[in-house]
């Protein structure tokens, strides 16, 4: 583990900090829909791409983690080193970076690969099949758009795991660990809530469908990306591989699915259950050779 642990924050210090950011967090996310709400936008085809207002307010939306952790973190702990305290830097030397930076990339490839090959198994994803110039192209395209989007995903895992995590892995008890991954992966899940109102993530599924399965899909992701930001000891790797997940995961289940057939998340992606099957095989292995495990001090520069 390469992560130090410097002195953990006074007790009311780190839940006045936590409200804060959680108050700017959530309420971020709901002003950043409302346009949309608003307007009574419905996504109801997994096909259908977001037009100028959803992108607009999609971006805004994940800024507001960024945004809070800085707040909470400049203001209301008194910590100037913000950069430090989000573990906003690249691993080193610079051939580790490198390393790290393409794990990033190259897990939750596998992950997705993995995904399609238990859904085209179950008969649940229409595969239509692969040649190597078109996963070449496909690749190549998907490499430029992860990379355009990729701020976006500064915005959020700044706050995810460079802010919330360590602060709800703080404290006292044998349940630490427990608490920081499902508190973290809970918040995650749930600061989605306007977009699977919407049906966002899981286009013509109710709420009540949508909402436990982004509790689930968060909840094995979130170890996903903790394993990447502690092996590194940087929040950057996570990042990359949020951005993989949200984007060019996305976009290769419907590269290599037949043209015309619809696509249902909630069967056939990481956020349904193939998906699922996969992150937990992960998940399982990480925290069966330790990878998971939160340092032993507490800290107010992260993990």
């Amino acid at each position: 583990m390469t992560v130090t642990t410097p002195r953990a924050l006074p007790p009311r210090t780190r839940i006045r900090s936590l409200i804060v950011y959680l108050t700017l967090v959530y309420s971020g996310m709901w002003l950043a829909m409302s346009p949309l709400l608003i307007k009574g936008f419905r996504r109801t085809d997994g096909r259908a791409q977001p037009g100028d207002l959803e992108n607009l307010c999609i971006a805004a939306a994940m800024m507001a983690p960024a945004v809070a952790a800085v707040v909470a973190v400049r203001w209301v702990e008194g910590n100037s080193r913000v950069r430090d305290a989000l573990a906003l830097r690249l691993p080193k030397p610079w051939p580790r970076a490198v390393g790290w930076l393409l794990t990033a990339v190259a897990v939750p490839a596998g992950l997705t690969v993995a995904t399609l090959a238990i859904g085209t198994a179950a008969g649940v994803y229409p595969f239509e099949g692969a040649s190597w110039s078109g996963a070449t192209a496909w690749a190549g395209t998907a490499l430029v758009q992860m990379l355009l989007s990729l701020p976006l995903f500064f915005g959020e895992e700044l706050g995810w795991q460079g802010y919330l995590l360590p602060r709800l892995a703080q404290g006292k008890g044998t349940t630490r660990t427990l608490r920081a991954y499902l508190g973290t992966g809970a918040a995650f899940a749930l600061w989605h809530l306007p977009t699977l109102l919407m049906g966002g993530q899981y286009p013509g599924e109710p709420w009540y469908v949508a909402v436990p399965a982004m509790l689930v899909s968060c909840g094995l992701a979130l170890p996903v990306f903790t394993w990447l930001r502690l092996a590194s000891g940087s929040v950057i790797p996570a990042v990359v591989g949020h951005a993989f997940v949200s984007s060019a995961s996305v976009s290769m289940v419907r590269e290599f699915a037949e043209p015309d057939a619809p696509l249902e998340p909630l069967h056939m992606s990481l956020a349904g259950w193939p998906g699922w099957l996969a992150m937990a095989l992960l998940v399982a292995v990480l925290a069966r050779t330790g990878r998971l495990a939160l340092p032993g001090a507490r800290t107010d520069r992260g993990l």
